[in-house]
């Protein structure tokens, strides 16, 4: 049983924010080898509290006892401002809100006091060498935790993080790393032992419709959850990003974690670039030998395991296998 913390910002019901978060959390609660101890939760593809609300939900409507907590409200450095406005504004902008009329929305609740930063570093030096850390926001509340408690990054299993894009036509630098750009530094280098799925592998996945009805036949709770919430995004990316489906960065790493067969990967040294301009928070990566020929310091961190090719097939079996309960 692989025990694991899940670190997001999932926007599940919430009109224009992306569902992938939502997906990985319901893979990892309906998988048989993965305990999921706690969720915690980051601003980023929703604020903070919109995030804890829609977490918080689906575990009350599961009838689950795994704790969540709220994090951090916004990036150690970069202001939210311009990103919190483009995120809020993209699905109104696209005139297509009407396609989460009637779709149940998360009710409210009220956080713990207890902050995620702390919640993550202490159950991970509690535990050493047992817990995996999956990031799959901006890492705010992950570079939080590693500063609070330096043991954790020899503690922590693996963290393995979405967040990055290397060369992906028509992208500078994602979300999750552009959000935070100085966290994502401080996580990469930090020596802990770490697996990144970047958007260049995660944008070879693709859920359609088709699949979301197969996942509807299965009746169960988390695929009803999963099947309510997704059509909307599902015909809002068809319609904004030209796709047959939309992507599932999240479930990836969460599935990869079921089973490495769905994937390959490399090892690189990878970092982020935190200098003001249009590349800050873009990532960038090269093979370890090469830092001999090119004159340059390897990041302090060391190589990372990096994700390259995913067979979507298989990837698209394992979640229905966890969503079948």
């Amino acid at each position: 049983m692989k025990r694991i913390i899940i670190d997001c910002d999932p926007g599940n019901g919430i009109a224009g924010a992306n569902v992938d978060d939502g997906l990985a959390l319901a893979v990892a609660l309906g998988s048989p080898g993965i305990a999921l101890e706690l969720i915690t939760i980051v601003a980023g593809n929703t604020p903070a509290e919109v995030g804890f609300n829609v977490a918080k939900d689906l575990i009350d409507r599961l009838g689950l006892a795994v704790p969540v907590l709220k994090g951090a409200g916004q990036a150690l450095v970069e202001p939210h401002g311009p990103w919190r406005e483009a995120l809020d504004n993209r699905v109104h902008s696209s005139g297509l809100s009407h396609l989460w009329n009637g779709v149940r929305q998360p009710q409210r609740f009220t956080a713990p006091a207890k902050t995620a930063a702390d919640a993550i570093g202490e159950r991970i030096c509690a535990s050493p060498g047992e817990i995996t850390l999956v990031a799959l926001g901006p890492l705010t509340n992950v570079a939080l935790a590693l500063e609070r408690y330096p043991a954790m990054a020899e503690a922590v299993q693996e963290i393995a993080i979405m967040g990055g894009v290397f060369a992906l036509d028509d992208f500078i630098k994602d979300t999750n790393f552009g959000l935070d750009p100085e966290a994502a530094k401080a996580v990469l280098n930090s020596g802990a032992n770490i697996t990144l799925v970047p958007m260049d592998v995660t944008t070879q996945t693709l859920l359609t419709h088709a699949d979301l009805d197969r996942i509807a036949s299965l009746e169960t709770p988390l695929s009803r959850y999963v099947v309510e919430t997704l059509r909307p995004w599902l015909d809002y990316s068809i319609h904004t990003r030209r796709l047959s489906g939309c992507w599932i960065h999240d479930a990836l790493v969460v599935a990869w974690l079921m089973n490495q067969q769905i994937a390959t990967a490399a090892d690189y040294f990878v970092d982020v670039e935190i200098r003001p301009g249009q590349t800050r928070g873009k990532s960038w990566r090269y093979r370890p030998p090469l830092r001999v020929n090119i004159g340059i310091e390897a990041p302090a961190g060391g190589p990372i395991h990096v994700l390259k090719t995913v067979d979507n097939a298989r990837l698209l079996s394992l979640i229905e296998y966890a969503l079948a309960g």
